[in-house]
This record gives C-alpha cells, structure tokens and sequence, in this order.
C-alpha cells in the first residue's frame, strides 16, 4: 500500500512538473490536458484521477511552491497581534524575503512568471482565477488591518487603506517587472534600495521606526 500512495504521489509530482514546464512554454490557455499527459508519460485517466479540470491543476501548481505574498499573508496574520513599532518592522522583513525568494528559487520565479506572464483567466480557469483573487483580497485586507493598528505612524494623508494598496501595488510591480526582464535589478543585492523608500514614503520617520525606537 506504501508503495501505491508513493508511486501516486510521484505520478501526481510529475504532472505538475510537466504542467509547469508546459505552462511555462506555451502559456496555460494554449496548453491542454492532453498535451500535459504526454510530456509526463501518463495517460488522460490518470491526469483526471489527481487533478479534476486545468484550473484545478493550475491551483495545485500554485501551492505547490510557496510565493511571496503567500508567504506574508500567513504571517501577516500574527503579526496583529504584536506592537504596532515591531509590525511594521516585520513587515518591511517579509517584503525583503518575498524578493530573495524570487531571486533565490528558481521554482518559485517560473511558477510567478507563468501565473504574471504565461496565464489569461478564461472561462476554464474561472475557479483558480476567484482563488488568487481571493487570496490578494486577503493579503490586502491583512496589511490595511496592520496599518490600522499603526495608524499613529502614518504620515499625514496616508489611510491604512491606501498605505496596503501601495504596498501591494509596488510587490506585484515589482514581480512583474522582474520576472519579464531579469536584468532590471538584483532582488538579493538591491532589496534595501527597493523596499525602503516605499516605507518612508508612508511611515512617519521610517528609519527610527526600523531601527525599533518609538518616535
């Protein structure tokens, strides 16, 4: 039996490899089922026996690797509950970490550039499409309720909601722009240089903020 479940799982792994490679080359909408089955040595049956449908497929793709924004938004839910100075630290430090892990995985930056570059939401993938969605709801919601509880250190003008809005806005600019042209800057070596000047721009006096002084 042990070996059945394992056998399974390495034909569900090599779906999803073949998925990712494919998905990677040709895009999602104009890569089949069919197509899948082949490049992994498997038969039709046997894609339908792990996967449902190609949204289902492509969802598992996606927790298959843990990106960026998933990896804050997980932490992001314990982070309300610390002081408002230390959140905001944290949180400059999952911003930096969601860029190394670009830099530093390669699975994790061919699986976002399929999902930023590779993907159009079709009628087909309908589900995984209100699964991200909801999934950027979510993060999005977490930050604006971090900036809530630290809303003594915006600047003037600065809403939690818009401060969350631009937090989001610069990551997926950021991924986007990096995943199309690798050249633009480094995610290691140029973290610092990217993320602060957006947190000073909505923290009043960033830099004792995260340096862990109360101003």
């Amino acid at each position: 039996m042990r070996r059945t479940k394992e056998d399974a799982e390495k034909t569900r792994l090599a779906i999803l490899d073949s998925a990712e490679r494919l998905f990677l080359e040709r895009g999602v909408a104009h890569t089949s089922l069919d197509q899948i089955a082949r490049e992994a040595g498997v038969t039709r049956g046997a894609v339908y026996w792990h996967f449902q449908n190609k949204a289902h497929l492509f969802h598992e793709m996606l927790d298959q690797v843990r990106l960026p924004p998933e990896q804050m938004a997980e932490r992001l839910g314990s982070c309300g509950q610390r002081d408002p100075v230390d959140a905001l630290r944290v949180l400059r430090e999952l911003f930096c970490e969601g860029l190394n892990a670009l830099g530093n995985n390669p699975q994790k930056r061919r699986v976002f550039t399929i999902l930023l570059h590779r993907c159009e939401f079709t009628e087909e993938l309908r589900d995984a499409q209100e699964r991200h969605e909801a999934f950027i709801n979510q993060f999005i919601e977490l930050c604006e309720a971090l900036f809530s509880k630290a809303a003594d250190y915006l600047l003037p003008g600065v809403t939690p909601r818009l401060a969350a809005r631009s937090l989001h806005a610069m990551i997926v600019g950021l991924f986007s722009d990096w995943t199309r042209d690798n050249s633009l800057f480094d995610p290691i070596g140029d973290t610092a240089a990217l993320v602060d000047p957006l947190f000073r721009g909505l923290i009043r006096d960033w830099q004792a903020v995260a340096a862990g002084s109360d101003s």
